[in-house]
């Protein structure tokens, strides 16, 4: 990677030394132009005109992301934001009384919250997946609990907010596909880091954002479907995108994955969020995980060094997220003091993760891009203070 040219091209890295890319990554100045030239146009010749002429632009999105995971046009869906993409599948699978949803101790909560939703409608039952040593999902515990039977989805986060880890994605998948069991894939942190193959992974659906690691606009998100499941998941809600009104007294929803789509969209972040993708592809994800990765390595292991920090992570494979402690002071006072020195990082609250026992209640969650500098690395280090 030429990290020169693409440092030119993020204007922030002038700026800061953005180490929340967990939190919203900077976007490169060919994400910026697209959006802000399609909202110039808006303003130029009105809102529905300009989608009109940007037409292929907004079609390009959707070959974008289904080339960046290995998916096909037909599958993908552009939602607002990961949440509300993960809603759509979550919320349009026909759940009965009694069918058990199993999930893993990293769970997030705005994932965590619609379990206990669908517990409280349907009486569904929630199982937390325990770890294996490394501290992601056990696969023989999963494996066990599938043998119980009775399980309607395995709902799984690829690379939790808060521990650095990176659980097994596709072996989860082989479990799934043996049981003929849905499998829902939160790639929220996953997707623009590491190199993400629906087909390997073998998910039937997958939600991801793109102001993370993707370096796309903030709010946008898209939302992938397998096709040979779509006509089994009705959307909790419709519109007369996602569906036809075909009669005064019946309806016809889409055959493809826009079926979780809405009519009103932010156009300009559907345009920057495909040349996002088709920036990522580009560098090619395996370079990318390699540079984020080694960067994030380079940081644990100084921080390991430094007296009184204890680093958090966990997971036999990890990701570009680092969290950790420092002793006798507490993680929000350090992201401000940071920050005032131009240093951005983010903080992970332990208390809102109940399902995990072994979360900080607070700790410090820096989390690295390809466009950083080990000089960068360095700097976060060196501002940690000595007990």
């Amino acid at each position: 990677m030429d990290i020169g040219r693409l440092r030119a091209e993020t204007p922030g890295c002038a700026q800061v030394v953005h180490l929340n890319n967990a939190g919203a990554a900077l976007p490169p100045r060919q994400v910026i132009d697209a959006v802000a030239e399609h909202l110039d146009l808006e303003a130029t010749i009105g809102g529905y005109e300009a989608s009109d002429q940007a037409e292929p632009a907004r079609e390009r999105f959707y070959d974008a992301v289904a080339g960046l995971i290995g998916a096909d046009r037909d599958e993908i869906a552009y939602v607002e934001n990961a949440t509300r993409a993960w809603d759509m599948a979550f919320y349009s699978i026909p759940f009965a009384p009694g069918d058990r949803i199993l999930t893993t101790t990293s769970e997030y909560p705005s994932n965590a919250i619609p379990y206990m939703q669908m517990a409280r409608r349907r009486g569904v039952k929630v199982d937390v997946v325990p770890d294996d040593e490394h501290g992601q999902i056990s696969l023989d515990a999963l494996q066990a609990e599938l043998d119980k039977g009775g399980v309607r989805l395995v709902s799984l986060n690829h690379v939790p907010t808060h521990n650095g880890l990176v659980n097994p994605a596709e072996e989860v998948g082989r479990l799934c596909r043996d049981a003929n069991v849905l499998y829902l894939l939160d790639a929220c942190q996953s997707i623009g880091q590491i190199q993400v193959e629906v087909g390997e992974i073998g998910c039937d659906m997958l939600s991801a954002t793109g102001r993370k690691f993707l370096r796309g606009p903030r709010g946008t998100g898209f939302l992938y479907v397998r096709r040979s499941i779509l006509r089994t998941l009705e959307p909790p809600f419709l519109d007369l995108h996602s569906a036809s009104w075909t009669a005064p007294d019946t309806y016809e929803i889409r055959d493809d994955a826009r079926r979780f789509e809405n009519w009103e969209r932010y156009v300009a972040g559907q345009i920057g969020l495909g040349v996002a993708a088709e920036i990522a592809a580009e560098l090619g994800l395996p370079a990318i995980e390699e540079r984020v990765t080694g960067l994030a390595t380079r940081l644990r292991d100084a921080l390991a060094e430094r007296p009184g920090v204890t680093v958090l992570d966990r997971g036999e494979r990890r990701s570009g997220i680092v969290t950790f402690t420092v002793e006798g002071h507490d993680a929000r006072d350090l992201k401000l003091s940071w920050r005032e020195q131009g240093i951005n990082v983010s903080v992970t609250d332990g208390a809102t993760q109940h399902y995990d026992s072994k979360a900080a209640p607070a700790a410090i969650r820096a989390s690295a891009h390809y466009y950083n500098t080990e000089e960068e690395i360095d700097r976060l280090v060196a501002a940690v203070p000595v007990p």
